[in-house]
């Protein structure tokens, strides 16, 4: 153990200093090898807290770069770790603003949650609509809007109009959702489209994977200097020399039809509708030929800093690529999304 590790360590474990600082401190454990399991034993910070206050230090960061202005920083600096987190899926330039409406309205980690979602919803899109504007508070506020033309109970109604009435920063925003208290049009809610599901019989329908070593006549050496395939499960996986790997799967004509299909490993819990039971295991296959959005798929969407599996109501202003998912354990399923 470094002398700057053991320091560290023992700062953590006394609470010295803001939680930006051990948010710091503990990703700098975890780039010198530690694992959360490690870190939880000498600190007593459980690993969920760990990841928090990590990403939510790294975010604090970059709204210092992005100059928020300076009681705002005050205040994170103090308290707030749960409410940055929530903002790790903004740009920079949105998370200062975000902050920046946290403090000002004080908001809890759960509106924190609501703000960002809304935020990342209304900035994606390419027009935004009518009276709107791309301040966090009309981005609430819009969310509010959509939703109350969606019911027809009065009273779910008039409670929309007033939180969204609550939130607005603009003039446009406001006579928007005012409007709503004399137009009783009920625009109904678009249904996410239903996933078909196809399940394999047995194991032997997934394919084992095989090295070629050429054609006929061949040496010794031409043998030789095939490598070994290790599979791994459950999907089959084999990898070979240097970053390669591929993955066999059936044969169906949803995969045939595909023109630039690429895998991707996840879980059934990272889907936009997740599997019901505990998590397993699942392949995502993407097209990344299919570039057209189309109201009846989902997509892989390029947020800036990650990619995400969405169900798009509308043409995004986001890359996206048509993907569909795959598992075999423990009960297999194919959805085309």
């Amino acid at each position: 153990m470094t002398d700057t590790a053991r320091d560290l360590l023992h700062a953590l474990r006394r609470k010295k200093g803001s939680w930006v600082e051990w948010g710091q401190a503990i990703a700098h454990l975890q780039k010198a090898g530690y694992k959360p399991a490690q870190i939880f034993e000498d600190t007593g910070i459980e690993a969920v807290q760990q990841n928090q206050i990590v990403v939510a230090s790294q975010v604090y960061t970059s709204i210092l770069n992005a100059n928020a202005p300076e009681p705002v920083l005050q205040y994170f600096q103090q308290k707030g770790s749960d409410r940055l987190y929530e903002f790790r899926i903004l740009a920079t330039a949105e998370r200062a603003a975000a902050a920046e409406f946290v403090v000002a309205q004080n908001l809890d980690a759960n509106e924190a949650h609501e703000l960002a979602k809304a935020m990342k919803d209304l900035f994606r899109m390419r027009m935004l609509p009518e009276g709107f504007s791309r301040q966090p508070g009309d981005a609430i506020a819009y969310q509010c809007w959509k939703t109350a033309r969606q019911h027809n109970d009065l009273q779910d109604r008039s409670r929309l109009i007033a939180k969204g009435l609550k939130f607005a920063q603009t003039p446009g925003a406001r006579e928007a959702i005012e409007r709503l208290l004399t137009d009783f049009t009920v625009v109904p809610k678009r249904p996410a489209p239903i996933l078909p599901v196809y399940r394999l019989e047995s194991a032997e329908d997934l394919p084992r994977v095989l090295p070629v070593v050429g054609e006929l006549p061949l040496s010794a050496a031409d043998l030789q200097a095939v490598p070994i395939t290790d599979e791994t499960e459950p999907f089959g996986m084999v990898k070979f020399a240097g970053q390669g790997a591929w993955v066999l799967v059936p044969g169906w004509q949803v995969v045939r039809s595909a023109e630039d299909p690429v895998a991707i490993l996840g879980t059934s819990d990272q889907l936009p509708n997740p599997v019901p039971g505990p998590p397993e295991a699942v392949l995502i296959i993407v097209d990344r030929s299919q570039r057209q959005w189309d109201a009846d798929s989902y997509f892989l969407a390029d947020l800036g800093s990650q990619l995400e599996i969405q169900w798009l109501e509308t043409a995004p202003d986001v890359p996206c690529w048509e993907g569909f998912c795959w598992s075999f354990v423990p009960n297999a399923f194919w959805m085309k999304t």
